[in-house]
């Protein structure tokens, strides 16, 4: 019996769909088991912490001698298991959440997060957003926690949106938003961050959070005969809706706002499927009184959300650190005259 070739591809999807989800599961169970396996040794240093630094220091030689080809027990990393097993008491959360991502991005937790609710929130969106160490350590620096857990978020999605994609689309905002990626110019206007967001667009989708695909800039719709331009417009997976970014230099206006909505209605009309909910405007003003912002969108028909962005115009912590104070270069001028 001759098989349909449409069939046999179908097959062999099907096939190495099954062969990735076995090995992503069974990568899942070996980190799972390795993280326990830290615990539970960090939990035995820290029942024996009377004897000293001392221990660690010959229990990572004795490891060494027994298991000569195995990494990771070593004096340092030995005291970050001790650490690992202080800070998590609770061991069902550690078995349940904790336990699923990955040593580095528990070790980079541990150095950078010292408050309990926030490093578990971080933990939370570390399993939910598949983070690697790079970009947690971005998250944590640019103060994520701050920006989405506990900014306060001026928008209509409530009484705009069903739920739960009202909840969904007021946890996905921010505020403010980071651009520090962009060069800072004082002159700048809204097409040159716009051009810098788009030339840099995966720094971009990274800052605007999981689930958004790019799908242009100064993006033309035709109504009515008229033409207009959409700044960015994007489609998110999680809340199956196109989402229209308006950036502004300058103080949030009311007008911003209704010019929006009509952006908003015209995307519905023209681009949305019978599948896809409701389209989502974002307003991005340099600056902006919550008040004004909250009037304006009271009665805006269209589910519309306003925050603040930053563009970063200071030097990184790395570059300055390696240029002279001021006080050095003054001693040098002293010292040369």
């Amino acid at each position: 019996m001759l098989m349909n070739n449409n069939e046999y591809i179908d097959i062999i999807n099907s096939v190495k769909a099954e062969i990735k989800s076995a090995q992503y599961k069974a990568a899942l169970s070996v980190n799972h088991e390795l993280i326990m396996l830290y615990y539970n040794i960090g939990k035995i240093i820290n029942e024996h912490k009377a004897w000293g630094n001392k221990f660690i220091d010959n229990l990572a030689a004795d490891i060494k001698l027994e298991f000569p080809n195995v990494k990771g027990y070593s004096v340092r990393n030995l005291k970050y298991m001790a650490k690992f097993a202080e800070t998590y008491p609770d061991e069902q959360f550690v078995q349940q959440v904790v336990a699923q991502i990955p040593w580095g991005q528990n070790i980079v937790l541990l150095d950078k997060v010292n408050d309990d609710t926030i490093r578990r929130w971080y933990v939370e969106k570390t399993l939910e957003n598949g983070w690697t160490r790079n970009v947690l350590v971005h998250q944590i620096e640019s103060d994520l926690y701050t920006r989405q857990a506990l900014a306060k978020k001026v928008s209509n999605f409530e009484n705009r949106l069903p739920s739960p994609q009202s909840e969904i689309a007021a946890q996905t905002m921010k505020d403010p938003y980071v651009f520090d990626f962009i060069p800072f110019r004082e002159d700048m206007v809204e097409r040159d961050i716009e051009n810098a967001l788009v030339k840099d667009v995966t720094k971009l989708l990274l800052e605007l959070g999981t689930g958004f695909a790019f799908l242009g800039n100064q993006y033309h719709i035709n109504v009515g005969g008229d033409d207009f331009y959409i700044d960015l417009l994007f489609y998110n997976l999680n809340l199956r809706a196109y989402v229209v970014i308006e950036l502004k230099t300058g103080d949030f206006k009311p007008e911003y706002a209704g010019q929006l909505n009509f952006y908003l209605s015209a995307v519905d009309g023209i681009l949305k499927k019978e599948q896809d909910n409701p389209s989502i405007g974002l307003l991005l003003c340099k600056n902006k009184n919550d008040l004004v912002a909250e009037y304006a969108l009271k009665d805006m028909s269209k589910p519309i959300g306003v925050s603040e962005y930053k563009i970063t115009s200071d030097l990184p912590d790395s570059l300055i650190n390696q240029l002279p104070s001021v006080e050095d270069i003054q001693k040098r001028i002293k010292y040369d005259t």
